[in-house]
């Protein structure tokens, strides 16, 4: 029986509580509603520059603000149009568009940023991702700032935070690069850099080159080196291959082909691999390599080694010399 008389005191206790939470929450400085509704921002957009990442593969990522900038700005600047069209659609945004990308851009950002200074609210987006990282933006941002024009950046998906966050390697610092040379010689210069490097590295590369590129990483930085390959971030075929690089290399040439978006991260070097490397030696090592292996004779591996390392053919034939 005394448990029974409790249970309708320890209910009108609760409701009391409550009460009291409601009115010290509404009362605060972080007033929220009491119902689980979110309260859009309702105030106008103001003029300016707005920087907006878009999904970089699945549309749950966008975020409330991003929605509320794109249905409230006066223009919408885009990487392509078409791509960025199937997003409003999506979404039911109708603010008219207009291109800006690696073709256009030093005209187009001069164009933009008088609209800003005439007041404009114009928001810039890319294909996928954050505008400017590695994608169309810079200058239109540059010529804002010169103005005295706001930047407003709206946070959102960045493919290459995303397989730092995720792939094990060190995240205390890192460097980032944007996509690796898509020419042997100077991608293999780019990763020589990295040797001794005690950060992690991260490139974005694309997908018919990266067991090429896997393939520098183990002449340039040894076969021993952890890396990442990060593949379809958020999106259905999401993938992470984590190892040295020669079993990662291995994994992805048992592959017929290779698709999609790809991150490249390199883990930082250890103790024993950091010992400094001559671009001339690795030079020697690759013409040794082509001579023996691939069965070339000395004037034709000259001819590509001297590709290769972005070289003259002097230049090259005169470190050859020095090593014999």
């Amino acid at each position: 029986m005394s448990r029974n008389r409790g249970k309708p005191l320890r209910a009108e206790l609760r409701r009391a509580l409550q009460g009291v939470w409601e009115r010290r929450l509404a009362a605060s400085c972080y007033s929220f509603p009491v119902s689980s509704k979110l309260n859009p921002d309702s105030r106008p957009l103001e003029p300016g520059l707005y920087l907006v990442a878009t999904p970089i593969g699945n549309l749950e990522d966008i975020t409330l603000r991003s929605l509320r900038v794109l249905k409230s700005a006066d223009l919408i600047a885009c990487e392509d149009t078409r791509q960025t069209q199937k997003l409003l659609n999506h979404f039911a945004i109708a603010t008219p568009t207009i291109s800006y990308h690696e073709h256009n851009e030093r005209e187009r950002a001069a164009e933009l940023a008088a609209g800003l200074a005439a007041g404009k609210r114009i928001a810039l987006v890319t294909d996928a991702g954050t505008p400017g990282i590695s994608d169309p933006g810079f200058r239109l941002v540059q010529a804002a700032v010169a103005r005295g024009i706001s930047v407003i950046p709206i946070p959102g998906a960045s493919a290459f935070l995303l397989a730092l966050a995720a792939s094990g390697l060190s995240t205390d610092a890192f460097d980032f690069h944007g996509f690796l040379s898509a020419k042997r010689g100077e991608r293999r210069s780019q990763l020589e850099k990295t040797r001794e490097s005690s950060v992690t590295q991260i490139f974005y590369e694309a997908p018919h080159r990266i067991v090429e590129a896997l393939g520098d990483v183990v002449a340039v930085l040894g076969p021993s080196r952890d890396v990442v390959v990060a593949r379809e971030l958020t999106k259905i075929h999401e993938e992470f291959l984590r190892g040295a690089a020669a079993e990662v290399l291995a994994t992805l040439q048992r592959r017929d082909t290779v698709k999609g978006e790809i991150t490249l991260l390199i883990g930082k070097a250890s103790s024993g691999e950091r010992q400094p490397v001559s671009q001339s030696s690795s030079l020697v090592e690759r013409m040794r390599e082509m001579m023996s292996n691939e069965q070339f004779d000395e004037k034709a591996a000259l001819k590509k080694v001297a590709k290769e390392f972005g070289l003259g053919k002097s230049e090259a034939y005169r470190e050859w010399q020095r090593s014999k």
